[in-house]
């Protein structure tokens, strides 16, 4: 057993509580750490610790303590009473009151606060509005901490003690023993497994009905994850057999779900159409979307009085450029029709036919309004347009305080022509709610590139829609963006016709596109770290922050985004002794991630940012996104990642000056045609795949566009 004072928090696993730190033993002299790794969450620096457990040598970090059991001890020393005080566990004391607070009363300080904190007063520069911040957290601590201790009890990372405290408030206790299986459904980022584990605990049977219900909820939620809007009730049957009784250990557990699902349909949870089963809300916005755009397709020309060819004669002109025959079909397709869909890939003309759709169009009077589902995606196509573009939230003018978008059909879009760029990535309850806004008479162009994945939400729009064969698509081929020597374009187009990449070793001038072949995902994330650092900023001037994006198939591996993240922010952005560490393990310019849709901040998922400022007392971080600052208290922070390096989903809509893509067989379950192409194609200036060719090869053969379980294309057609 050993005791002291926690120092420092190298890493932490949210998830599951998995902390590597160093501690000041009490007996070691002043900076002579120890090394500690176990299951110990919820312990800020600073905490003084009593640990069990034993002595291992590993073969990287040497000689380290291995934490099976921990108690934290009331700190019996001024020092270990400042840094507690001063970890983050209070908002409202940082370092600087932690110092004050604790110079002022001593050993007596945790005393003040619980009995008499009104004599804060008598601290320098705390002032009444900071003392009753303090006298709060301090009463919301208490709160926490007894639902951190039962939940720890039940061997649960108190990583969520706060959420279920901020959820439930003085109830949080009581909500999670009558049912656990709440927090499944309640809060984000509890999941069925965590509620089930701490039901199990408290002796909830395993047919009971609670757990029947969370587990078909859980189910079909999970089952969005991988895109789909319904699962059929054998689908649904097996999964939840799996995640209920994965032993074969009970018999009747279908029976249980069976007499479950109708009380779910009763209380509008689920909806049954013949052997299909839908979570409510994705029944109604994929049977509403195709509603929808069936009535905006049906009020016929969009232009009955427009001379098209002598609009586009003039739209040429003042353009400066001649339009490619595939450009003229496409744009007449556009004007000739309330709905209509253009599709191509990176550098075939999309923006061009745009600017011109615009020109015409305004000429007329007509009023334009458009949007993209992401913000960067929203930048580029008013870069592109030389118009204003919002995020597809903005236009639709989300109201935190009604839960939902103030444009409806009874509050219709004011443009007479909606133009939507990157459609591919928007999900079935975004597009709904978008095309019920279009206004009676208004007209709608839908653009993106069908051959990239599909949204990461439920739903597959783009495709759906344009595989349906009731709207009118125009298809563009002919690369122009890049030179004919661009090997960006030609192995983009290679790989959708499934072949191999050409590489071209005696390409003369500067490439834009290389391949560096690695064997082993150690030199793969070695070679990776090597770049961003110093080759590519030295060789072409890329700034490592904002220029360089490193894309993987994966979250999970040495070659993942979560391990590659940690690797690069440790070369890129060291910790420096002015450095602000916080909750999350931020770094004043980390470049960052939100992966959640938050409406209240008005930020949403794969919005890029960048850590701008910390406040240790007030114990809140704040990230620049694109010029707009945003603040986070450390209870959202599980709402933002590193992303130097981010899946290749996230970065769908985005474009980046220079791309890194890891591809090696350990990413073989995700080696996809359209993943390689969506990958390869968010690089505007440089593309380098780092890997082997096995894999490479594997990912350009499998062209099996994973099915999703979707029925937009045969409720259009009806």
């Amino acid at each position: 057993m050993i005791k002291g004072i926690l120092e420092i928090i190298t890493f932490r696993n949210d998830d599951n509580g998995f902390t590597v730190a160093r501690l000041q033993e009490s007996e070691k002299a002043k900076g002579d750490l120890t090394n500690i790794v176990g299951h110990f969450p919820g312990v800020n620096v600073g905490s003084t610790l009593e640990l069990s457990g034993l002595w291992v040598k590993d073969s990287r970090h040497g000689r380290q303590f291995q934490v099976k059991d921990y108690r934290i001890l009331k700190p019996n020393t001024l020092n270990g009473m400042e840094r507690y005080l001063g970890s983050g566990l209070i908002k409202g004391i940082g370092p600087k009151f932690a110092a004050r607070i604790v110079g002022t009363f001593g050993l007596a300080t945790l005393d003040i606060l619980e009995e008499d904190p009104d004599q804060l007063k008598q601290v320098e520069g705390l002032g009444k509005k900071r003392i009753g911040q303090i006298k709060k957290a301090w009463h919301e601590q208490k709160g926490i901490h007894q639902v951190m201790v039962f939940l720890q009890s039940h061997a649960i990372s108190s990583a969520y003690a706060v959420k279920i405290y901020k959820r439930y408030g003085a109830r949080a206790l009581a909500v999670v023993k009558e049912n656990p299986y709440r927090l499944a459904e309640d809060i984000w980022g509890i999941g069925f497994r965590i509620a089930d584990r701490i039901a199990k605990s408290l002796g909830i049977a395993v047919f009971d009905e609670r757990r029947a219900r969370a587990g078909l909820l859980f189910a079909l939620n999970e089952a969005t994850n991988d895109g789909h809007c319904y699962l059929t009730m054998e689908e649904l049957l097996r999964l939840c057999h799996k995640l209920l009784d994965p032993d074969n250990e009970y018999s009747g557990q279908e029976a249980v779900l069976e007499k479950t699902l109708p009380q779910l349909v009763t209380d509008n949870r689920i909806v049954l159409e013949e052997d299909r089963i839908y979570l409510a809300p994705l029944f109604f916005a994929e049977s509403g979307a195709a509603r929808n755009l069936l009535a905006i397709s049906g009020h016929g020309s969009f232009c009955p009085d427009l001379q098209v060819d002598s609009a586009l004669d003039k739209a040429e002109k003042r353009m400066k450029i001649h339009f490619a025959k595939e450009q003229v079909l496409a744009l007449k397709t556009a004007l000739q029709n309330r709905f209509s869909i253009i599709t191509g890939g990176p550098g075939t003309g999309k923006s061009t036919i745009l600017k011109a759709l615009i020109l015409i169009v305004e000429a007329k009077g007509i009023r334009t309004q458009l949007a993209a589902p992401t913000g960067r995606a929203a930048r580029r196509l008013a870069e592109a347009c030389g118009r204003e573009a919002k995020t597809i939230h903005r236009l639709l003018e989300y109201d935190p305080s009604i839960q939902g978008f103030k444009k409806n059909s009874d509050n219709p879009l004011a443009g007479d022509l909606i133009i939507i760029d990157e459609v591919s990535m928007m999900d079935v309850i975004l597009a709904n709610a978008l095309f019920r806004a279009v206004a009676p008479g208004a007209s709608l162009l839908l653009v993106g590139d069908a051959d990239q994945l599909p949204s990461v939400g439920p739903g597959n729009i783009l495709r759906d829609c344009i595989d349906s064969a009731v709207i009118p698509v125009s298809r563009l081929t002919q690369i122009f963006r890049q030179g004919r020597g661009s090997l960006i374009s030609l192995n983009a187009i290679r790989v959708n016709q499934g072949k191999f990449l050409e590489l071209l070793p005696d390409y003369r001038g500067e490439k834009d596109f290389y391949f560096i072949q690695r064997q082993e995902p150690a030199a793969i994330e070695e070679e990776i770290v090597s770049l961003c650092r110093k080759r590519l900023p030295k060789k072409f001037g890329f700034d490592p922050f904002r220029d360089i994006q490193v894309l993987t198939p994966m979250r999970k591996g040495l070659i993942g985004a979560d391990n590659l993240n940690r690797g690069l922010q440790d070369a890129l952005n060291p910790i420096a002794s002015s450095s602000i560490r916080t909750g999350g393990f931020f770094r004043i310019n980390d470049k960052v991630m939100q992966i959640r849709n938050n409406y209240d901040k008005d930020i949403f998922n794969g919005d890029l940012g960048y850590v701008m400022a910390a406040d240790q007392e007030d114990q809140t971080l704040a990230v620049d996104f694109e010029g707009r600052k945003v603040v986070y208290e450390s209870g959202d922070l599980r709402e933002l990642v590193l992303a130097y390096a981010c899946t290749v989903h996230k970065a769908q809509g985005s474009e980046f000056p220079c791309v890194i893509l890891p591809i090696h067989t350990s990413h073989y379950p995700l080696l996809q045609r359209n993943l390689l192409y969506t990958g390869m194609t968010r690089g505007r200036k440089l593309v380098i795949i780092i890997g082997t060719k096995k894999a490479l090869a594997i990912a350009i053969r499998n062209n099996r566009v994973v099915r999703r379980n979707t029925r937009l294309k045969e409720r259009l057609r009806s």
